[in-house]
Parts: structure tokens; sequence; C-alpha cells
């Protein structure tokens, strides 16, 4: 994962092995935090190295970061049933054994990682307008002693994991645009993906909190300041 500094929530921790990339200093020494591993050199050098490293990291745990996502057909529903809780801007997906409430969903989907395991954030909204959310993941790894990672959907084969809890945004479109020579838009196709990821982790037994916000502004507003209060 990476992370917003090198002191960061998240960036040190039991079982994370910490990584400095660029600039000339050396493993275990850096500003605020010693890398484990310091990794210099140019661009190219370091597109080799990462790519080489993911596959290793696959074949430790025994997962393929170059699978695809699930398809998922355009016209596929974005929810399989009711929301359990509607909380203000944001409706509440809780996956079975979950608090139903906001607050309770998250405190659930932290406490429950296991040693090995990590949250991983994908946000199905616009990485501009919505940029704010982003602050999320720090919010959330300061709570759990486990690594937090943050993305923007749909995910891409190297977020595809099966050591993970997952936390998946969603939110409500109000200014939408049919996609050139296809029978759906660009709203539909977005829910269809998030709808294929959700799917994919469900079979592999992953758990998946689904959080849809009605309005996006006050929704990210607030799922950061719940973040910020949640105590686990």
């Amino acid at each position: 994962m990476a992370v917003e500094s090198p002191d960061s929530p998240g960036a040190t921790g039991p079982g994370v092995l910490t990584v400095g990339l660029g600039g000339a200093l050396g493993a275990g020494v850096g500003p605020g935090v010693a890398a484990d591993v310091a990794v210099n050199g140019p661009l190219g050098a370091h597109l080799l190295t990462w790519t080489y490293a993911a596959a290793t990291a696959a074949v430790t745990l025994r997962t393929d970061p170059f699978a695809a996502p699930a398809a998922a057909a355009a016209d596929d529903e974005a929810d399989s049933g009711p929301p359990s809780s509607v909380q203000d801007a944001i409706e509440v997906y809780a996956p079975s054994g979950a608090p139903a409430d906001l607050t309770g969903a998250l405190c659930w989907l932290l406490e429950g990682l296991g040693e090995r395991e990590h949250l991983a954030v994908t946000a199905y909204l616009d990485p501009r307008a919505d940029a704010a959310l982003a602050g999320l993941r720090p919010l959330l790894a300061r709570h759990t002693r486990r690594p937090v990672t943050f993305t923007w959907g749909p995910r891409r084969p190297e977020h595809t994991d099966t050591r993970g809890r997952h936390l998946q945004i969603t939110g409500a479109v109000t200014d939408d645009l049919e996609v050139p020579g296809r029978p759906y838009t660009f709203a539909q196709l977005q829910a269809a993906q998030a709808a294929g990821d959700r799917r994919a982790l469900a079979g592999r037994e992953r758990p998946v909190l689904r959080l849809h916000l009605t309005k996006r502004a006050a929704g990210v507003a607030q799922l950061l300041d719940t973040a910020g209060r949640t105590r686990t």
C-alpha cells in the first residue's frame, strides 16, 4: 500500500514491511520513520522491480495479482436488496453478522481483521470531485494495527486479493452520459463493475461492507466524520 507520508498511520506495525522509494537514503534511515528497505533508481528500474515484487508476493500468498476483475453485464442490478440501515446521506449494506448501523459496521470490519489480513477500501466515485474521500485511509488506519489500502474503482488487477476485508463505497449519480455505441450509461457500467467486484469477493468468502452515498458531498463529509470518531 502507498501512504501519504513516512509517518502516516499504517506505515509501520506488526507484519508490515516499510519500503522507502526514491532519494538517496538507505534502509534504516528516513524522516520520521526508518524504512526496512530502501529502493532507489530510475523509473525503468522501478517498473521492473515492482512488477517482479508483485509476482513474488503472489506466489507467496498463493493468489494471482494479474487476474482480471470479474466481468459484469451492464444491466446488472447494483443492489442485491434493501440497505440494512439509512443514516442521513449514507445507505449501509452490512454483510451477514455485521451490525446494521454505520459506526457498528465500520468497527466490525476493523475489529475482524486477522494477523495476515488488511483492509481494502475501493471508492466507485469521482477521483476529482470526491477527492476528499482519500482522507478516509489514514483515519481507518489509526484504528487498526493492520494495513489499510485505498483505490478508486473499478479495482485494478493488483488489488484483487484473497487475504483482506473490503469496504466498497458507491454513490448516487445526478449527471449521467450514454456510452457511445452501447445500450447503457456510464453510471450503469460503473454500478455493474461494482456489483461484479462484490460477487467476485463473495465467491472468495471475503467480507464486504458497502456504503452508498445518496448525496455525494454530504456523504463524504459524514463518512470522514464517522471514521474520525470510530473507536475499536
